[in-house]
């Protein structure tokens, strides 16, 4: 730490109070209300704030929400989740926040810049330091005087503003790459969606041929679709499909046994529905491991639960815990590439079991390369790599549209996922092998790019920066030459 870095209380800059507790028929309409989730989840608060709160123009005033602001989360049912900070880098009018949290507001003249303290509160030196000051009873626990105890170091103001702008260009960088993979995802999901689901390709060569003209009992499902898709072709941005990949798609529709399935009961000529069974090879439960090595469990591998899945999918660091397990359970547990991990107990009253996501290669690498679902979860082993595509993001589709629930039950207050029923009940439908394979082979860029480990190394980069800048251990003249180091600059 350099000679010109100073020590001080955190409550001689800053003032401290309290944010309002409101009844649940207060919220959905009203002012903005910033949240437990957003001080948790944001080293800065969000451009928006989410929820919305009746309160009155005393509360207005008392609990504002103003540039510079520094909150903290003050209560919580586990430790790791107390004393969590964001700052609030705008004003946001009329709008108060949650009584789970503090709000930390500057001093006219302090010579702390929130954005500096916004990183110094995230470090892992401050939050030990935090948390021996906290309580442990029903609730982990914050109040004014402890925070009132805890001391802040810091350099002169202008090393503060470059130390925190590093810092919020890496952070940047990982939103902006976080937003580029839920974009790419998105990508494919939406071209899942239109082949597979709306059949756009097929709805376009049928009205080409002249299909729908034809004296047949159409389906009003089906028609509706050939009329929204030509009000799509007549926009002026439709673009077609080349036509080399439409002419692997049928000109026409047939009806299918079951009305429930296709569009009103019918599919694309050619095209039939199988049991998510057969596009598996295999299905196996998970494992669990030690959590320290014995005669039996002699190695290590990366355990994902159900509860990793999101973070992972979104390229952030993930929680998975790396747990020593038995080689012959691993032989038969081990995620290869093309793989798929699928959450079968856990949820909760607003979240299914199914969760699930698709294994590359990258995101095995990621992970440290010998990986094994827990024992909540399943692996899924299709029978080729491009039926692991189409499983996967049939898995999604039906996952955001709710259905998972059809195949949830609740026993001893824990949700379970019925696999065998899923797996003999759920329809997917299975097009031509050309159709498969040129989707195959359009989807797996976005989804490999889409989990890459460029958000990872951004992450530990900050993080191995953090505590060292705000130590004074690293120079700002030094970093430069790391961030050249890593590629950054």
């Amino acid at each position: 730490m350099g000679s010109n870095w100073k020590t001080t209380k955190l409550l001689d800059h800053y003032d401290i109070r309290s944010g309002l507790s409101k009844p649940a028929n207060d919220f959905g309409s009203g002012y903005p209300f910033l949240t437990f989730k957003d001080v948790f989840y944001n080293y800065f608060t969000p451009d928006e704030l989410g929820d919305l709160v009746q309160s009155n123009d005393k509360e207005r005033e008392n609990c504002s929400v103003k540039r510079g602001d520094v909150f903290l989360t003050r209560t919580s049912e586990t430790m790791h989740e107390l004393g969590m900070s964001c700052v609030a880098l705008q004003n946001y009018e009329n709008a108060t926040f949650n009584g789970f949290c503090k709000r930390l507001r500057p001093h006219q003249n302090s010579e702390l810049v929130p954005e500096y303290i916004g990183y110094y509160l995230r470090s892992f030196k401050f939050r030990q330091s935090m948390l021996a000051f906290s309580t442990m009873s029903t609730r982990a626990s914050l109040n004014n005087e402890m925070i009132g105890r805890l001391e802040i170091s810091y350099p002169p103001k202008d090393e503060q503003i470059e130390i925190a702008r590093v810092l919020k260009n890496l952070d940047d960088k990982i939103t902006l790459n976080r937003q580029i993979n839920q974009t790419l995802e998105q990508m494919a999901q939406a071209l899942f969606k239109s082949w597979f689901v709306d059949f756009d390709p097929v709805v376009d060569n049928a009205l080409d041929a002249g299909f729908f003209e034809k004296d047949l009992a159409f389906p009003d499902e089906l028609m509706r679709r050939a009329e929204a898709r030509k009000a799509v072709r007549k926009s002026g941005d439709f673009k077609p499909l080349p036509d080399n990949i439409r002419q692997l798609f049928p000109a026409s529709f047939e009806e299918c046994a079951e009305p429930s399935l296709g569009l009103g009961g019918w599919i694309p000529k050619g095209w039939f529905y199988d049991c998510f069974n057969e596009l598996l090879s295999s299905t196996i439960g998970g494992d669990w491991g030690k959590d320290s090595q014995d005669e039996k469990h002699t190695i290590q591998s990366r355990i994902v639960r159900g509860t990793d899945i999101p973070d992972l999918i979104s390229g952030q660091l993930s929680s998975a815990p790396l747990r020593w397990v038995e080689p012959k359970k691993l032989q038969s547990r081990q995620i290869e590439a093309g793989d798929i991990i699928i959450e079968i107990s856990g949820g909760s009253p607003t979240q299914s079991t199914g969760r699930s996501i698709f294994m590359t290669q990258s995101m095995i690498n990621r992970l440290g390369g010998i990986v094994e679902p827990a024992s909540f979860c399943r692996r899924f082993k299709p029978k080729s790599f491009c039926l692991g595509i189409l499983a996967s993001l049939h898995l999604q589709a039906i996952y955001s549209d709710g259905k998972m629930w059809e195949y949830q039950n609740q026993s001893t207050g824990i949700a379970n996922f019925q696999t065998k029923f899923f797996l003999e009940a759920e329809r997917v439908l299975m097009p031509s092998d050309k159709v498969l394979e040129n989707f195959c082979h359009t989807v797996t860029p976005l989804i490999e790019k889409s989990q890459n480990s460029e958000q990872v190394i951004l992450a530990k980069l900050r993080d191995t920066l953090l505590p060292k800048l705000i130590s004074g251990e690293l120079q700002l003249n030094d970093i430069e030459a790391v961030l050249t180091k890593e590629g950054i600059v």
